[in-house]
């Protein structure tokens, strides 16, 4: 059974002041407290390794997880653009969980002492945290998936230029790390979505690389045009970080989809480029970005979690979006005030990544979020 959880997080100085501040709140650490969760802020970057030697030495806990982003989370409050830190300790039962180094390439790359306990145990749930930068990320998260029969959630580290970091034992980068959970350890997930369908989904019927080409048939361009409506087909410039493709996962309804930024138009042919692969037979619809839907998907999968869950949480993770946060939400702080007021004051923290992962799938402008129970 896992036992307790405390958080911590702290911001706006150097960091040997932002650790100590941290470490002084999760005082006193829980009884079995044996593995933690750090996120920092891409300006504690370089830092990370210090402050991970630090958090060990004053807590006592040796198994560590966590990566950088462009924004942190600890329960109501928010982080971004300075310096700083959020931690939760937990304790899980004995053998109930393995932290795994950077995978870059395949299964291969995990330790086989890992690997047999995976095997032996089944580990039905696990954190990642992974490299945007690594061409093989979603491969390996769908190895991982299927090799593992892990259902995994967490989201990609997010850094100015290349000092993007992840935590996994010691401070690494590359590829895919985290940890793996046994099936002693019980958890509840949700997803929230950032954007809402425009039109129903339809069929891509010729596509090469990340290229729509065509739709139903027609020029991509023109179906798009027609989707979003005559305002924005006008002035396309508008339409940049407002309007996105998205891609319905097989199997569900339209609310689980895939989001992929617009990342070109070709005027002259009808072609439209997005922020991913694509093939011919892909189902493809548009989603603009909107915070009023955005606050109440948020709020109906909170309140919809709590509702299936047969105990309290002792303690969670949020994996959100750069995009959202005060970006999307208006104010600093009013996304996980939306969470933290519906489950209550629980220890939560988390981080706003390039990326979010649920079911081993890569996401865009949403919420992800994981509890312990």
């Amino acid at each position: 059974m896992t036992g307790e959880f405390r958080h911590a997080h702290a911001g706006g100085g150097d960091w040997a002041a932002i650790a100590r501040d941290c470490a002084r709140q999760l005082e006193p650490i829980p009884d079995g407290a044996n593995l933690g969760f750090l996120y920092v802020t891409d300006a504690l970057a370089e830092d990370m390794a210090s402050i991970l030697t630090f958090l060990r030495q004053t807590s006592g806990v040796e198994e560590w997880v966590g990566t950088v982003g462009m924004g942190i989370c600890g329960g109501a409050q928010e982080y971004h653009d300075e310096p700083a830190a959020a931690v939760l300790i937990g304790a899980f039962p004995e053998n109930a969980f393995r932290v795994f180094p950077v995978v870059r390439g395949d299964l291969g790359d995990l330790p086989a002492a890992v690997r047999g306990w995976a095997d032996e145990t089944d580990a039905p749930f696990a954190v990642v945290h992974g490299d945007p930068y690594n061409h093989r990320l979603p491969e390996i998260l769908d190895e991982m998936a299927g090799g593992l029969s892990s259902f995994l959630v967490g989201g990609l580290t997010a850094a100015q230029g290349s000092a993007g970091a992840q935590v996994a034992g010691t401070v690494m980068k590359g590829g895919v790390s985290g940890v793996l959970f046994g099936p002693e350890v019980q958890v509840a997930t949700g997803l929230s979505q950032g954007c809402t369908p425009v039109a129903e989904p339809r069929q891509i019927t010729e596509a090469e690389d990340n290229i729509i080409m065509s739709i139903d048939g027609e020029r991509a361009l023109d179906v798009m045009k027609n989707d979003i409506g005559e305002l924005l087909a006008r002035n396309l410039e508008r339409v940049a970080g407002y309007i996105h493709a998205a891609f319905p996962v097989p199997g569900s309804d339209t609310r689980d989809y895939l989001v992929r930024s617009l990342v070109g138009i070709d005027v002259e042919r009808g072609w439209v480029a997005v922020g991913g692969a694509v093939e011919a037979g892909d189902r493809v619809m548009f989603v603009r970005r909107d915070p009023i839907s955005a606050e109440q998907d948020l709020a109906d999968m909170v309140n919809g979690l709590k509702a299936r869950l047969p105990s309290e949480p002792k303690g969670g993770l949020y994996f959100s979006c750069v995009a959202r946060g005060p970006h999307m939400f208006g104010a600093p702080g009013k996304e996980m005030a939306l969470i933290m007021e519906r489950l209550g004051d629980i220890p939560l923290v988390g981080f706003y990544g390039n990326g979010e992962i649920s079911n081993a799938r890569l996401y865009g402008y949403t919420g992800v979020l994981a509890l312990f129970l």
